[in-house]
């Protein structure tokens, strides 16, 4: 190996911890740069002896310190979270629905949805199946805030149709 091989095995392995810190979650990016660095370390103690070995050794631990610094400390982590809030929830208020009401999905219900229960909008949960939107629903078990519902064979929300005579 010479020297301008061993210059781009650390080059690689640095961007590749620069890459998995920012933008390659998962450990696969960090590894390979991390190894890259193990053995371009190695190949400049034995390419270039001991001192010049060292200063690479030092160098390489230098820039990673200073590049989680430079992270950490920057707003380079600004640009990369997320800064509004999200406001949905489940039922925070107890829903005024009792066990036996019927109604309509307005969401399929996979396993969890939005219903319209006694001219209610609620959130609902289907028991052991999913349920396509505007299917009629009957409440089963409520728990807390969470409404248990299954699919009924009621065809009051089907849509009329038209049939030429």
């Amino acid at each position: 190996m010479n020297l301008t091989l061993l210059i781009i095995t650390l080059v690689i392995g640095m961007a590749l911890l620069i890459l998995e810190i920012v933008a390659l979650p998962g450990g696969i990016a960090g590894i390979f740069g991390g190894l890259l660095l193990a053995f371009g370390v190695w190949q400049s103690y034995v390419l270039l002896g001991l001192n010049w070995g060292t200063v690479i050794l030092g160098c390489v631990v230098f820039f990673g310190v200073a590049m989680l610094v430079f992270l950490m400390k920057g707003k380079t982590w600004k640009k990369f979270s997320l800064n509004e809030e999200s406001d949905s929830a489940v039922n925070q208020e107890p829903a005024t629905v009792q066990v036996g009401a019927t109604g309509k999905t307005i969401a399929r219900l996979a396993p969890t949805g939005k219903a319209l229960i006694d001219g209610e909008l609620v959130e609902v949960h289907a028991i052991n199946k999913f349920i396509d939107p505007d299917r009629p629903i009957e409440v089963v078990a409520i728990e807390g805030y969470r409404i248990d519902v299954v699919e009924t064979e009621d065809n009051r929300f089907d849509q009329p149709t038209v049939e030429n005579k």
